[in-house]
């Protein structure tokens, strides 16, 4: 079967197309599958116009049109329709139903609809995006054709796969027949070096020294800052030595926030903020931790989400305390592949903490066991038998 694939943004910085798309077209291939990955990189314009082929998939970057009101956005979206139809695909699996894919996913189901095409269109729905409206400093006028789009985009689809349970009550809600609708979470990716980790070279770089060491690997849109204050500070006012390794960036510079919050409560020295860290980079990180902390406040944001950061965390064989919101409960077995607390609950949240730091054989045995069920359950070889299912 020849699949083609189109992404509504770069492979990075964002990490659908990276940590979901991509992985999934590796397992496709595979199977015996040709995919081709079609990416408009407007948000990282240093890879417009490059091709190259990664385990068997081919991405095609495509060349960025000219910077015109309107023209740019419609030019980019005639691009991908354009390519797509000339790959002579099978299907056309399009990648979030709004922006540039959402658009695609349009001209494509007119031009089938008035004959010049015949293919399958299937959309994937890896979060709730009319959610995001209130997340992201969109415009009215942004939000009303967002909305417009993921409805007309999941109803007008031959089938939908949906990376979370919450997504397919959803995706049901808006009018799209269960037969339709296929449950495929995100799965395992392989992390670089995985034999090969310099968890000492973290430590000395961050001064950590003997510390008890909590990682928290987040974009901070997840939680509310405070949350994370007061959980930090009924592990500190039990456990002197533990420190909280920050790794990552806000969307809205939400780090500079929580510092300030660390820093009145008398915190700072008990946190380490290291920005962003290369993927690359990140399994060093992962082993200088003893326990991560993955906070999620229970919004419709979060209860939608499906984390590829938790699937990494629980991959590299963390212990993870985390809220029991979403996914989250279909990724941890409580008790036997990491701890779930009720959301809202830092008490709770903090005592799993503790719990974790004064018992290395739990924090040993919780690790293992989430590697392993991760390779078992959410494998994308395994996956990828249900992504066949919708094509």
């Amino acid at each position: 079967m020849k699949v083609v694939m189109i992404g509504p943004f770069g492979l990075q910085p964002k990490g659908t197309m990276s940590a979901r798309a991509l992985p999934m077209a590796k397992a496709l291939v595979a199977r015996g599958h040709g995919v081709t990955l079609l990416i408009p990189p407007w948000d990282h314009p240093a890879d417009a116009g490059r091709e190259w082929e990664e385990d068997g998939v081919r991405i095609v970057n495509l060349p960025l049109p000219l910077h015109l009101p309107l023209f740019f956005h419609l030019a980019l979206a005639l691009r991908l329709a354009r390519l797509a139809l000339a790959l002579h695909p099978d299907v056309v699996h399009c990648f979030k139903p709004k922006a540039y894919s959402g658009l695609a996913h349009f001209i494509l189901w007119w031009l089938r609809r008035l004959g010049v095409a015949h293919v399958r269109l299937v959309v994937d729905e890896d979060d709730w995006e009319q959610a995001w409206n209130d997340l992201a400093p969109y415009s009215h006028a942004q939000q009303r054709v967002f909305v417009w789009q993921e409805r007309w985009g999941l109803t007008h689809a031959d089938a939908v796969v949906v990376a979370s349970r919450e997504l397919m009550r959803l995706v049901e809600g808006v009018g799209v027949p269960p037969g339709r609708i296929f449950y495929v979470p995100n799965g395992i990716r392989p992390l670089p070096g995985d034999d090969d980790h310099h968890p000492q070279a973290v430590r000395m770089l961050w001064e950590l020294d003997d510390a008890l060491v909590i990682l928290l690997y987040t974009r901070f849109f997840e939680f509310t800052l405070e949350r994370v204050v007061e959980v930090l500070r009924r592990v500190v006012a039990q456990e002197p030595r533990a420190k909280l390794l920050i790794v990552g960036e806000g969307l809205f510079s939400e780090e500079a926030d929580l510092d300030d919050l660390l820093t009145h409560a008398r915190l700072a020295e008990h946190a380490v903020f290291t920005s962003w860290v290369e993927f690359e980079r990140l399994p060093d990180y992962f082993a200088a931790a003893d326990v991560a902390i993955f906070p999620y406040d229970d919004t419709l944001v979060n209860r939608t989400k499906c984390s590829a950061k938790l699937v990494d965390l629980l991959t590299a064989g963390l212990p993870v305390v985390a809220n029991a919101v979403g996914q989250n409960a279909e990724y941890i077995a409580d008790g036997e592949s990491g701890l779930l607390v009720p959301p809202a609950d830092e008490a709770a949240f903090a005592d799993a903490v503790l719990r974790l730091l004064a018992d290395a054989d739990l924090r040993s045995r919780l690790g293992a066991a989430a590697a392993r069920r991760m390779r078992e359950c959410f494998d994308w070889q395994h996956l990828a038998a249900e992504v066949e299912k919708a094509y």
